[in-house]
């Protein structure tokens, strides 16, 4: 079932081999990080899927290289888009089981979302620029 909220987000895509990843990795997590799993299988089943070779090129997806700037304070960040086990917020990798990671994850260049942070605050995020991984 969608949430209010996930009915008023843009729509997103993702690559089918990391819908299934990320589904795998959400439901491991569960327990430890309820509120950021549930959120990223809230986007995952909302997601457009696509194989690989098809996805669009300005869509985030996991190891992109993400601008984004986040309207509440204006600020501009670029970081990359990783598993938790890759995650270094002070080489700019940040983990997909983080609530920016999970809110990042299918947007395109262009888009915005309203998302909640750490502190459960709406904040929106928009896509300034995405470089994907080769």
């Amino acid at each position: 079932m969608k949430t209010r909220s996930a009915a008023k987000r843009p729509p997103i895509h993702m690559i089918d081999t990391e819908a299934d990843t990320l589904t795998d990795l959400a439901l491991a997590r569960q327990e430890r990080a309820p509120e950021v799993s549930a959120l990223l299988l809230e986007e995952i089943n909302r997601a457009k899927i696509y194989p690989a070779t098809k996805i669009p090129a300005d869509v985030v997806t996991m190891h992109s290289r993400v601008e984004f700037v986040d309207e509440a304070n204006g600020a501009s960040r670029t970081v990359e888009l990783v598993y938790p086990g890759d995650a270094d917020i002070a080489a700019g990798r940040i983990s997909i089981m983080t609530p920016v990671g999970a809110g990042l994850i299918g947007l395109r260049e262009g888009q915005s979302i309203l998302w909640p942070d750490r502190d459960g605050q709406q904040r929106r995020l928009s896509i300034v620029r995405v470089e994907r991984a080769d």
